[in-house]
């Protein structure tokens, strides 16, 4: 619901930030932009985990003993 919420206020916001970037664009040399082009979520993809694969993920980030990476 939170997400949601946050996702409808960056909709209104991307538009009001394409809508000023057009008025001062120059049309010679930029193409309109798009309230796509503002958005976060655009493009993003949600991954939802429950809490067995949130904590092998993290178990394998940090503990994984095979991997071993010199910092030069």
């Amino acid at each position: 619901m939170a997400e949601g919420r946050c996702r409808e206020h960056w909709n209104h916001t991307a538009s009001i930030l394409a809508m000023l970037a057009n008025v001062n664009r120059d049309p010679k040399k930029l193409r309109a932009f798009k309230p796509d082009d503002f958005n976060p979520y655009v493009g993003t993809k949600v991954v939802r985990l429950d809490k067995k694969d949130g904590f092998k993920v993290l178990k394998d980030l940090f503990v994984n003993p095979q991997r071993k990476e010199t910092v030069r």
